[in-house]
């Protein structure tokens, strides 16, 4: 029996597990088929409070597991496959052996869309990112390139251009899904050129360990070319890593946990914290806060249950 599971070894699921350690909970963090985190995918950090100079991603999320075992928390390999959450003690399993605790706190995150190529997967946090307010300034002075046709799409463009000389956006229909008032302030900028009925074939740069451009398709006639930039930014969505939770705790369409309040979930003794609720933000920081915010309505929950 446990005080405390938390599912996920992220910012979030980390910072949880510093606060509710050092109220002597001794909680247990299973840390997920992508332990760390997206963070881990990072190279350098550069927004997060309290490091000057920087850091880099997986050092910042190794250091914050260090600070957790330090004050006794435990961290476990592997992934939570099913978990009932119908009565006290939850019951959660990792691959056949079963968790009971008295409280949980849900900080399993969202996985960024990719669009599967090997090359891309080989220049992660070389040149390729998911997050344009991460990385974006990184690549200033240089052309970038978005791959998307949403309101995120438009909005990370919109960003790059205080960094970069000339920001693509790549989609692969002529027409977009971002809403009217988001594309025609894309359209408005000067810096943003478009690049429509197309398809990324290739990441080019493996060799040099960093992006040096891309191999576009036409989506109308087949034809190929190659697209000179220096980084990509994937702007197809999140998918947040809630399967598990299906039926059992409120989510939103998109598969989000819906907040009940703090970061409470609609089953009580249950916490939500970071990306897996969060899509507006998906900053380390503030998953961090997140993370924080769990731990205590943890403690306080346990407390008042004693």
């Amino acid at each position: 029996m446990r005080n405390v599971v938390i599912i996920g070894s992220g910012c979030a699921g980390n910072t949880a597990a510093i606060y509710t350690a050092r109220a002597n909970l001794e909680p247990l963090v299973i840390e997920g088929l992508e332990a760390g985190g997206q963070l881990t995918l990072t190279t350098d950090v550069e927004n997060f409070p309290g490091f000057p100079e920087g850091i880099m991603g997986p050092e910042l999320v190794e250091n914050m597991k260090k600070q957790a075992q330090r004050f006794g928390a435990e961290f476990k390999p592997g992934d939570v496959t099913k978990v009932d959450l119908s009565s006290r003690p939850f019951k959660l399993w990792i691959g056949e052996n079963e968790v009971e605790t008295k409280a949980l706190i849900v900080a399993s995150g969202a996985s960024a869309r990719w669009l599967g190529l090997e090359t891309e997967q080989k220049l992660i946090g070389h040149g390729v990112s998911s997050c344009a307010t991460c990385d974006g300034f990184f690549f200033s002075g240089m052309p970038v390139t978005v791959i998307g046709g949403g309101d995120s799409a438009m909005e990370e463009a919109t960003f790059l251009t205080k960094f970069a000389t000339e920001v693509s956006i790549v989609h692969r229909r002529d027409d977009f899904r971002a809403s009217k008032i988001m594309l025609d302030r894309a359209r408005k900028n000067e810096k943003i050129k478009w690049v429509t009925g197309a398809v990324v074939e290739e990441v080019l740069g493996v060799e040099e360990g960093e992006v040096t451009g891309l191999r576009l398709k036409s989506a109308n006639n087949g034809e190929a070319w190659d697209h000179e930039t220096k980084a990509l930014f994937l702007a197809i969505g999140h998918i947040p890593n809630t399967k598990i939770f299906k039926g059992q705790l409120d989510l939103d369409k998109e598969g989000y946990v819906v907040s009940h309040g703090g970061a409470r979930t609609n089953i009580e003794g249950v916490f939500h914290a970071g990306d897996v609720q969060d899509k507006v933000y998906r900053q380390a920081i503030t998953a961090s806060g997140c993370g924080c915010m769990a731990a205590i309505e943890a403690e306080r929950f346990l407390s008042d249950e004693d």
